[in-house]
Order: structure tokens, then C-alpha cells, then sequence
């Protein structure tokens, strides 16, 4: 099964204070299948972590992600889908792009974001 993270779940598993939450979002990234980060994610939390953290806990996840995760770069078809899939449901760049690459990567999209949980064309699932 191939999955596609959204920020959102790292932001549950890196600043969850709740026990069970990092329990889920550990068993979630010990499922096998391919495991896949658009880049823009790698962007979003780069950023939360720099602001929160510094500069070389940034760093450090960021590494993790290139080393653990296909990273998938915004290539031309997916520009192309996230402009339609922004312009239709009317959300943020960044979650059309994470959207149009669970579409164009015929994955399960791991989030809880309404602005995608709300593209009925992608398949979306949470760490309930």
C-alpha cells in the first residue's frame, strides 16, 4: 500500500503531547508499503521546526525525511492537477500539491485536513 503524509501527521507525531497519538503515529510509520513525502511537506515542517526548534533540529528531521520517505518533487502533472484541484475546492497551495500527488501516486493520503479530506477523488485515512 503506498501512503502520502501530509504535515499534519508530523506535526501530531513530532508535538503531540498525547501518549496514544505517538503510539498511532509510530505504528503508522512502522506499516510496510511504501511510505511518500511530497516535497512541499518537507518544506512545511522544515519551517515549523526552525521557528519552534532551530535550525539544526530542522535539519535533522529534514535528513530523515530524504533518508525514510520517497520524497515527490512537484513535477510538471502535478502542477497542473493541484491548480485544478485548488481552484475547484478553493484550499491552500500546499494542500493542493499533497493532494495531487496521493492522486497521480495512487495513494492513501495520511491526514486529517478538511481541505483534503474534502476531494472525494482522494483517498484519505487518519491515525484514529
Amino acid at each position: 500500500m503506498r501512503r502520502v503524509y501530509d504535515t499534519r501527521f508530523f506535526v501530531e507525531h513530532y508535538y503531540s503531547g498525547d501518549e496514544e497519538t505517538l503510539r498511532r503515529t509510530g505504528e503508522e510509520l512502522r506499516r510496510p508499503g511504501q511510505k511518500i513525502v511530497p516535497t512541499v511537506v518537507v518544506h512545511e515542517l522544515y519551517k515549523l521546526t526552525l521557528e519552534k526548534e532551530g535550525k539544526d533540529t530542522a535539519k535533522l528531521r529534514a535528513e530523515l525525511l530524504r533518508k525514510e520517505f520517497k520524497l515527490a518533487a512537484l513535477d510538471y502533472d502535478i502542477a497542473v492537477s493541484s491548480a485544478e484541484i485548488r481552484r475547484k475546492y478553493r484550499i491552500p497551495m500546499a494542500d493542493s500539491i499533497i493532494a495531487a500527488t496521493a492522486l497521480k501516486m495512487k495513494a492513501t493520503c495520511i491526514t486529517d485536513d478538511p481541505h483534503i479530506t474534502s476531494i472525494k477523488k482522494v483517498k484519505t485515512k487518519w491515525i484514529k
